[in-house]
């Protein structure tokens, strides 16, 4: 039997990149996968490839979050992978670049657990598994604001994992390097090779991580073998955390 079979997941940013790999490896175990992205239409679309439904979903907009959430049903899993990030040193940001930053990798992350944590109380089981960064343990030269929130994360991650451990809920982070998504391979482009060999010197096995190695961490997270792991930040970075 699938690790997952008849567990019900939402998965945040699913449309592409991570989020989908995310999507797809759950899918693959089993679950019932509900994909929500901005993009709605990309959601759609890998939905229909998967056997999942979709929605269109601004992480950052509270009462759309709840609204979500609550279509959604009783989630036995659900995995906070939205994000953004803006390279710039602190201060060349302003303050609507610190909101931005904040309510999408951040605040969102309350909002969905605040809306998915009661009915998963009441069910006396869940698996909630928050998208960190090696950059929220160790920082980010030029991404300082991308950090803080990781780092928030991490810190709620804990937290929640303290306050629910009773109701058989765990709650965990899975923090990556740098990984071979569509977003780091358009920075690649514009920014030279000369980036590409940085970000593969920053991990101890000089490579860039795959979507479907975080993919699968999380699959981990969510499954039963992982009921006793809790509170805790699982990196996938290559030894690029290793310090940390």
């Amino acid at each position: 039997m699938a690790a997952l079979q008849g567990r019900r997941a939402l998965v945040t940013g699913a449309a592409k990149g991570i989020g989908a790999a995310i999507a797809r490896r759950l899918a693959a175990d089993g679950a019932a996968v509900i994909l929500a992205d901005l993009d709605g239409d990309g959601a759609a679309a890998l939905a229909d490839e998967i056997g999942g439904t979709a929605v269109t979903l601004d992480v950052t907009d509270n009462a759309a979050v709840q609204a979500a959430i609550a279509a959604a049903g009783t989630l036995d899993i659900l995995v906070n992978n939205a994000g953004v990030d803006q390279h710039a040193f602190f201060t060349a940001t302003a303050p609507q670049d610190w909101q931005r930053l904040l309510a999408v990798n951040l605040l969102s992350v309350l909002a969905t657990c605040h809306a998915a944590l009661p009915a998963m109380q009441a069910a006396g089981h869940g698996r909630i598994v928050n998208i960190a960064s090696e950059a929220g343990r160790q920082g980010s030269r030029g991404g300082s604001i991308y950090a803080a929130a990781k780092g928030g994360v991490i810190a709620f991650t804990k937290s929640i994992a303290r306050e629910n451990a009773r109701y058989g809920i765990t709650a965990n982070c899975v923090a990556p390097g740098p990984v071979d998504t569509p977003l780091v391979r358009a920075g690649i482009a514009a920014s030279g090779e000369k980036l590409l060999k940085a970000m593969q010197g920053l991990t101890l096995v000089g490579r860039l991580g795959r979507p479907e190695e975080v993919a699968a961490a999380v699959a981990y997270l969510s499954s039963d073998d992982a009921a006793f792991v809790t509170g805790e930040v699982l990196g996938v970075s290559g030894g690029m955390g290793m310090g940390g």
